[in-house]
């Protein structure tokens, strides 16, 4: 079956909200025979998708499959622009990697590049980020925000809130954030966030948001070390999760606070991140790549960079580095 056709028949069902929709107006919207609609659902079937026919209502889909791709996450979809363009491929070395190609070619703002698995995914300071096939959301989110280069940390913060609200939303897990940008569930990492930089001195082209979220992994599917520091969804709530759903979530949410950014400012966001922190008024210990800081973390400024307070009260600003609790 055609992607288009696919598209505009799952879009039908998502606009029925879960009521049945009739073969003869279904036939109507494509623009095909009763026959036609036949195939198309029998294809459908094939991917995965459970769906009830019965005579006189007609068809809705009564279970989809867990998938990731464009028209999973496009059926019911919620949001204006973010997600509203997908780029999906089932493996891929890393979706940061397909997003800044797809900046450089004109990818227009909400863009999302998504894969099944990564086979180098990065996370902060080039660490390996493991991201097995099937199990979580790998993706990466292109914005075009028109702002000043040196405010770009900013929309790492917002992406963290946006991230955090979704899943609570989703899960009705309580989550709070590592800063920057860690978001963790009973202390232990669940969701790594990723933000690159494409811009002139004085003009930003795009920010590329890069996101990984461990969903559906069992323990014995994390990796040996980190077995100890991260967690799933899955392990934390005793059951699956539908990621397309909780993609939707998360554009929703994103999309909701990034427009209220751009039109206020950063003042909300600083105060949603400073709710979800785990470390503000803690004595943490800030690993720089040529020292280490400790002491008690008094908050953000409204740049978003970490102020740090000293044993002799000296107060030290933090623009990159692994925070210990």
């Amino acid at each position: 079956m055609q992607s288009s056709i696919r598209r505009q028949l799952l879009e039908i069902f998502s606009k029925s909200d879960g009521e049945f929709v009739s073969g003869q107006m279904i036939s109507d919207e494509l623009g095909c025979s009763r026959t036609a609609v036949w195939k198309h659902m029998e294809d459908l079937r094939k991917e995965g998708y459970e769906l009830e026919a019965v005579r006189r209502l007609g068809y809705r889909i009564a279970r989809k499959p867990d998938k990731v791709t464009g028209n999973e996450i496009h059926l019911g979809l919620q949001t204006d622009y973010i997600g509203k363009n997908i780029y999906f491929e089932e493996t891929v070395e890393s979706t940061q990697k397909i997003a800044a190609r797809l900046v450089y070619e004109g990818a227009f703002e909400g863009t999302v590049v998504v894969a099944e698995e990564q086979t180098s995914g990065r996370g902060r300071l080039s660490r390996t980020w493991h991201s097995p096939k099937g199990t979580g959301i790998w993706m990466s989110v292109i914005l075009r925000p028109d702002i000043p280069v040196q405010k770009a940390p900013q929309l790492t913060l917002l992406a963290a809130v946006g991230i955090a609200q979704a899943i609570e939303k989703c899960t009705g897990l309580s989550v709070g954030i590592k800063w920057p940008n860690d978001i963790l569930i009973n202390g232990k990492k669940a969701v790594g966030i990723l933000t690159e930089l494409q811009a002139d001195p004085d003009k930003i082209h795009a920010v590329i948001i890069g996101i990984g979220i461990n969903v559906n992994q069992q323990h014995e599917h994390l990796a040996e070390d980190i077995r100890q520091i991260a967690t799933s969804l899955l392990i934390e709530t005793g059951r699956e999760q539908k990621r397309a759903e909780l993609m939707q979530a998360i554009f929703l949410q994103l999309e909701k606070l990034y427009k209220q950014y751009m039109a206020e400012g950063f003042g909300i966001i600083k105060l949603l991140w400073e709710s979800y922190a785990v470390s503000i008024g803690k004595e943490i210990t800030a690993r720089t790549m040529t020292n280490a800081i400790t002491g008690i973390a008094k908050g953000i400024t409204e740049d978003g960079i970490l102020m740090l307070e000293d044993r002799e009260g000296v107060i030290h600003y933090i623009h990159s580095a692994d925070i210990e609790i």
